[in-house]
């Protein structure tokens, strides 16, 4: 299930959004312009690894770019590939500009980065040992698509479904699109750990959509109703 549009109004412009997707677009590019060697390398620098942030070990030396809490943040702005960018910048253009419509700019921008930075501590947790680096906005956008969720469950989304070699379109209420999307979050995230790996952090996307469904209340503006 592929969202490809909602049909929700919003009243203000989604500087902070579109701020945010260029940021990703132009720190991909320059990944890729560092060439494999380079592109590893700042993964490792900048990725969030569990160890160096709460595991209590240190990076070496070459690779200590930044203090290991940082890359909480720094990690939201890499991705993995092509298809990781461009699938979550999908869902931050979807469903990003009515969650700032909600909040307003600079609470966007906070709100945007505590989801960030819950998803981490979310995937880190139980397993504060891992030496593997995470990246990618995922986990953020997990939390904007939890607030949509409480702001928005009734907004109608365009979503395309793959039946064969069939792309089949429809409209569902959002309600359905995003419980769908969570729980495909958690079977997966319980299927890594029972297999004791994966390339993807699912429990960052829990821990993030949860984290926005909880600070949705406190963000918003009094004047927004949930589950409008």
């Amino acid at each position: 299930m592929i969202p490809l549009h909602d049909d929700n109004p919003t009243e203000l412009f989604p500087y902070v959004t579109i701020a945010f997707i260029a940021a990703c677009v132009l720190v991909f590019v320059w990944q890729f312009s560092l060439g494999p060697q380079g592109q590893q390398y700042i993964v490792v620098a900048l990725g969030f690894i569990p160890a160096a942030v709460v595991g209590g070990q240190s990076l070496p030396p070459e690779y200590a770019l930044v203090p290991p809490a940082a890359t909480l943040f720094t990690s939201m702005f890499l991705h993995g590939g092509w298809m990781h960018l461009i699938g979550n910048m999908l869902y931050l253009w979807i469903f990003g500009n009515n969650v700032e419509d909600a909040m307003g700019h600079g609470r966007f921008v906070v709100f945007y980065l505590l989801c960030g930075a819950a998803a981490a501590f979310a995937q880190a947790l139980p397993n504060p040992a891992s030496t593997v680096p995470m990246v990618g906005a995922s986990g953020a956008i997990s939390g904007v698509l939890g607030a949509y969720l409480l702001l928005h469950p009734r907004a109608r989304v365009l979503v395309a479904i793959p039946l064969g070699f069939i792309l089949y379109t429809t409209r569902l209420p959002a309600m359905y699109v995003l419980a769908f999307w969570f729980v495909l979050q958690i079977i997966n995230s319980v299927l890594m750990a029972t297999a004791g790996g994966g390339g993807v952090a699912w429990g960052a996307h829990v821990g993030g959509f949860v984290a926005g469904m909880l600070l949705i209340p406190v963000f918003k503006h009094r004047k927004i109703r949930l589950f409008h």
